[in-house]
Parts: C-alpha cells; structure tokens; sequence
C-alpha cells in the first residue's frame, strides 16, 4: 500500500497521550494530548481535540486545537473549528463562524525550515529581505537595466 494512500484514524471516544509520527492521511475524532507529526494531511473531526504540537503538510480541522500548529500548505478551519495558540501557515481558509484565538504567520510559499519552538531559524528568517513579484520598487530597477 502506498504511503500517501493509507489512512490512520482515532475513532471519537479515544483519548491519546503521547506524540505521532505517521507518514500518511490522518483524521482524528478523538482527544490526543500530544505531538503529531505528518508530512501529509490531517483532518481534526468536530468531536477532535488536539492538545500540543501539530506539523503537516495540510490540515481541514472542524474540532478543538490548542498549541502550536505548522502547516506548510493549507489550513483550512471549518466554521466549528475552535483554535487558540500559534499557528504558522502557508495558506489559511477561515469559514464563517470559526474561532481563531491564535498568533498566526504566513509563509512566502517556502516550507517551514523550523519549527515553531526554533526562534533563531524564524528571526534570522525575518530579516532577510523578502522581495515580491509586484513589489513596485523591483519592477522599476529591472525595466532600467533592460533597457
């Protein structure tokens, strides 16, 4: 079976202590009071609760979050969806009705290089200049140099 094809599942009514490392699709149901880490995707179920650390690829979350939150992709928040702590994403969809009680960073469409918890990797990441495809000043200084 495929890594990105198999799917691991914490039915509602179980509660985990402890951290996950799983390699592929993750929905959860239950209560995990932990870390969890996945390259992939998770889906955080209304009856979810996640209390800790949680790094993906992707994230749909209808439940209950609190703690650190990373998701290099996108992290979608269903309008039952309740989140409070840190988040870093790459891209954010918040529905209607929605709670978003948490410090959030966008990426710039580059991988987390660190987690959360790394605030060496993220400050010396702030002060590199960070230059935009529409960023007015840059189009200016290459349409001189073109010419």
């Amino acid at each position: 079976m495929e890594q990105a094809a198999s799917q691991n599942r914490i039915n509602e009514g179980t509660k985990l202590k402890g951290d996950i490392v799983s390699s592929g699709f993750f929905r959860i149901d239950g209560r995990i009071e932990g870390n969890i880490t996945n390259p992939s995707k998770i889906v955080l179920g209304k009856t979810g609760v996640i209390v800790g650390k949680m790094i993906c690829q992707d994230a749909d979350i209808e439940g209950r979050f609190e703690g650190n939150l990373e998701v290099a992709g996108t992290l979608s928040l269903k309008s039952s969806a309740h989140i409070q702590g840190d988040v870093i994403v790459g891209k954010l969809a918040v529905e209607p009705g929605a709670t978003f009680n948490a410090t959030c960073k966008m990426l710039d469409g580059k991988a987390p290089k660190a987690s959360v918890t790394d605030t060496n990797q993220v400050a010396s990441d702030n002060r590199q200049e960070k230059s935009h495809p529409f960023d007015r000043s840059k189009r200016i200084q290459k349409t001189k140099a073109e010419q």
